[in-house]
């Protein structure tokens, strides 16, 4: 290393994505730092992220091939089936289904996934304590809390100087801090993108029966309703209303809020008696026009932040991760400058069509959804049901979910980088 180079690769955020590239590339012989202005046991809280993710079965193979997995099979739930519905009315779900509805069955693919399920269903502080618990025993070298104030890859090494005076170089930054990523916005990389006028109501609740490892997805006037099973008979609720009504449902008494679940949920799985916070979380679509800058590259939501209809954000962000860290621990060996151009446009071209593919296909999706429209009704109810008929189709929306189709890094097919 020169002697201002502290680092072959500086992260900054060591949020779900930024933490799992950091091991990632370490494990590929990568000297790594990652800085976080958290300090991990906060982000630990149940209090800090009441969001669960359903990680797809390839991503997971990932997360086993990291020495993550198997810190998480305890507390994640599988996902062997999905029922999507186009539903009109509160208490959708105990209704009987009409033809408008999809139906994805984990068996139907079980010969090509080797008997995976669909996906995982994962509370996310679940997912950062097991990333911690890792990260403790990696040679990452973890610096949180420490905030990166200013960034600069102008030169022969890109320079990260922190609010604490410490200054680290190293041929490649990467911003993995979210939406608002400081990385980003040194680079010159610009976003596109809006919002829905929508906010979800993120809560957990205690069912009276088994949901039987089953996904619903009700989509109603005001957004989609999904109830997302989690272990020991809960499920995480993922409920889309208009910004102004999802925070009068967070702010009301315990009361007032079951009283409105329960006309949504229906009782086909008995009483849901929340338990722990409410979080509100505004949705709105942000790409970076760009993936990769001057000695940066992005990842997650510092590059592609969507809607989270079809539950697909973590899992592209953490694709991200796999293709960047094969393309930098690949180009290491070869004796290259892991931050030129040459490299980074290597993950640039790997990612971006996946990346701006999904972002539309979910926007689309939203807007074809979220509304009551009679023809835009009477049009998706028969494309659903015209879906749920052809088996060749609803594989290929399977195989897309589970992370398997494409090029996919090795560590999507459970390899070592």
């Amino acid at each position: 290393m020169s002697p201002s180079q502290t680092h072959d690769v500086i992260v900054a955020g060591a949020g779900l994505a930024g933490a799992t590239f950091a091991l990632a590339a370490a494990s590929g012989g990568l000297k790594v730092a990652l800085i976080d202005p958290q300090p991990f046991p906060v982000q630990l809280a149940e209090t800090f992220d009441g969001r669960s993710t359903a990680i797809a079965w390839s991503t997971f193979r990932m997360l086993d091939a990291l020495g993550v997995g198997e810190k998480l099979r305890p507390h994640a739930c599988r996902m062997d089936r999905i029922l999507v519905t186009d539903g009109r009315r509160p208490g959708a779900a105990s209704k009987s289904a009409s033809p408008a509805f999809l139906r994805f069955d984990s068996e139907e693919v079980g010969d090509t996934t080797g008997g995976e399920p669909l996906g995982y269903m994962v509370e996310n502080r679940r997912i950062r304590a097991a990333l911690a618990e890792v990260l403790a025993d990696s040679p990452v070298d973890l610096m949180a809390p420490a905030a990166v104030e200013t960034v600069d890859g102008g030169g022969p090494l890109a320079m990260v100087a922190l609010k604490d005076g410490r200054v680290l170089g190293a041929p490649l930054v990467v911003g993995a801090e979210g939406r608002g990523s400081l990385v980003r916005k040194a680079a010159g990389i610009d976003t596109v993108g809006w919002g829905y006028g929508q906010s979800g109501v993120v809560a957990t609740v205690r069912l009276d029966y088994d949901h039987g490892n089953v996904a619903h997805e009700y989509f109603l006037p005001n957004g989609p309703f999904a109830i997302l099973p989690l272990t020991d008979q809960r499920a995480s609720l993922v409920w889309t209303e208009t910004t102004r009504a999802a925070e009068a449902l967070r702010d009301s008494s315990d009361a007032a809020f079951r009283s409105h679940l329960m006309r949504r949920f229906g009782e086909f799985l008995g009483e849901a008696r929340p338990e722990g916070p409410r979080f509100v979380y505004p949705l709105s679509l942000e790409l970076a026009t760009r993936l990769t800058g001057p000695r940066t590259a992005l990842l997650g939501d510092a590059a592609h932040g969507v809607h989270p209809v079809a539950g697909q954000g973590l899992n592209m962000g953490l694709k991200d991760t796999a293709a960047l860290a094969e393309i930098l621990v690949e180009a290491a060996r070869l004796g290259e400058d892991i931050g030129s151009e040459t490299v980074l446009d290597r993950y640039a071209r790997w990612r971006r069509f996946d990346t701006f593919a999904l972002a539309a296909g979910f926007d689309g999706f939203v807007r074809l959804f979220s509304n009551d429209l009679a023809p835009v009704r009477m049009a998706r109810d028969l494309g659903m049901a015209a879906v749920n008929r052809i088996a060749p189709l609803r594989r290929a929306f399977m195989g897309e979910a589970g992370g398997a189709t494409g090029d996919l890094p090795r560590l999507l097919r459970g390899e070592p980088v």
